[in-house]
């Protein structure tokens, strides 16, 4: 399954939602779709993606927040999954994209290549849903299902290790800092 095809099959139910993404092909893939100010493209901050979407379900506790993490990043920070499950935020939707590689860096296997399960890692930390999807009609599914819910979730979408050509965008990423900064400052 291809991580631009999960995009954009739940594109639109991103519009009332916090989007935050990692560096690289995400981005650019998300932004590819259609940026929106409540979309930030979280560069240069590779792993710390599910630490800054905690910081903004605990901020924000009425506002739904999604994370769109990958297995490498999130293998870099795994103590953000128990930091997650301690704090238990309803309003947490973290799906990670499992490509087995560090596509946006040169395409490295990660452990996930060779067995490490975050599916298992995250419901080992505490998570209180964690679940592997492998079609894209599978993460559309599991994707409404949780953000009708209000329970943390972990989404682990096992995706091909393909992405965009290039990763550069017309947005820019200081822009998209005080934009996304400006939009939460609507919500209150």
């Amino acid at each position: 399954m291809l991580r631009l095809e999960c995009l954009r099959s739940v594109y639109s139910e991103l519009e009332n939602c916090l989007v935050v993404t990692i560096m690289g092909a995400t981005a650019a893939e998300l932004h590819s779709l259609g940026h929106r100010p409540n979309f930030f493209y979280l560069q240069h901050a590779m792993g710390l993606v599910s630490s800054t979407g905690l910081g903004l379900a605990l901020a924000l506790p009425n506002q739904r927040i999604v994370v769109f993490d990958g297995d490498g990043s999130l293998l870099m920070n795994l103590g953000s999954l128990s930091t997650m499950a301690r704090y238990q935020p309803k309003n947490l939707v973290h799906v990670v994209f499992d490509n087995e590689s560090l596509l946006s860096v040169g395409g490295f296997p990660t452990a996930t290549s060779t067995g490490a399960d975050l599916e298992g890692i995250a419901r080992a930390s505490g998570i209180p849903k964690a679940l592997t999807v492998r079609t894209v009609e599978d993460f559309r599914s599991a994707m409404k299902q949780v953000l009708d819910e209000r329970q943390l979730t972990t989404i682990v979408a096992k995706v091909e290790a393909t992405g965009p050509s290039g990763y550069v965008t017309d947005l820019s990423l200081v822009e998209n800092r005080f934009q996304f900064r400006r939009y939460i400052q609507t919500l209150k």
